[in-house]
């Protein structure tokens, strides 16, 4: 069976992986990013390069958006030369961020007025995952989005969750995910700065830790990256400002109480302010005084 073209816009640390693999599934696969030299790399590997959202749109079936923020995927859409004024009726539009997910519903109900399905579709787990195709998607949206681009997410993810009929469901479930994700963070570097901050030898500490009751998915990762003094940027200090930042407003909507939540957001807002807004968001461990961090290994 022929393969359809797919777009992927943004070749961010997930958005390459994203590209990678549907290539590796056999996609003709256009690429975007407002780094030439990020679009030229993937060239070399075998993608298609657009100059625009626009020129993309025009030539793809799916379009996989892979930005920051919702603010991104509003100008990659309707901004100048947007992709939502060449796709084609019928097309689908795949929403990778981490967004408000009023947002999301309202993005897919002024696409839907122009004949262009929607998925919310967020992702997690990582660029390790997003390139090898094991990463998942939480998403929803109408019948016809996947009927049209089900294949494709399959090819993206290991998991690929349907979790409604229409947009907002995805974008719920991820927002709960970076909930978890930060606080999981934040109370990781506490524990490490304390046991820094008593003496322990880290090394050892995160041996005892990762076999331990205590560990978590992003202890293990993310104290890693400590040890090595290795705060290359992943995912920044900046993405959980935001992505909590949105966790917050989710809950103040409904006066929801989330105490765990407003702690580590300050955590990170602290970090930002520091200097360290574009490390990686385990420099969050940098805001606790007196403590002497692992060197670099590099």
């Amino acid at each position: 069976m022929n393969k359809i073209n797919v777009g992927v816009i943004g070749l961010g640390a997930m958005g390459r992986g994203i590209a990678q693999t549907l290539r590796s599934a056999g996609y003709a696969v256009h690429v975007y990013d407002v780094r030439a030299q990020a679009v030229q790399d993937f060239v070399a590997v075998g993608g298609v390069a657009c100059n625009t959202p626009a020129q993309l749109a025009a030539a793809c079936e799916v379009v996989v958006s892979v930005v920051v923020n919702a603010a991104q995927t509003e100008n990659v859409l309707f901004g100048e030369q947007g992709a939502a004024s060449a796709m084609k009726p019928g097309s689908v539009f795949v929403m990778c961020s981490t967004v408000d997910s009023q947002w999301s519903i309202a993005t897919e109900a002024r696409l839907h007025e122009l004949g262009i399905h929607y998925v919310d579709a967020p992702i997690s787990g990582g660029a390790a995952k997003a390139a090898a195709g094991q990463m998942t998607i939480m998403s929803s949206g109408r019948p016809a989005a996947y009927e049209r681009a089900g294949d494709v997410l399959e090819a993206m993810a290991a998991k690929v969750y349907r979790l409604g009929d229409c947009a907002g469901a995805g974008s719920k479930v991820k927002i709960i995910n970076q909930l978890l994700a930060g606080v999981h963070i934040a109370a990781a570097a506490e524990a490490m700065a304390l046991g820094l901050r008593e003496g322990v030898d880290p090394h050892a500490l995160y041996e005892v830790i990762t076999h331990s009751a205590g560990n978590s998915w992003m202890f293990e990762n993310r104290m890693a990256h400590v040890l090595a003094g290795d705060y290359t940027p992943l995912s920044a200090v900046d993405i959980f400002v935001k992505d909590l930042g949105l966790v917050l407003d989710t809950a103040r909507a409904s006066k929801f109480p989330l105490p765990l939540s407003s702690t580590a957001h300050q955590m990170f807002m602290q970090a930002s302010t520091a200097g360290f807004a574009k490390e990686d968001d385990s420099a969050v461990i940098k805001i606790f005084p007196g403590i002497e961090l692992p060197p670099s290994r590099l």
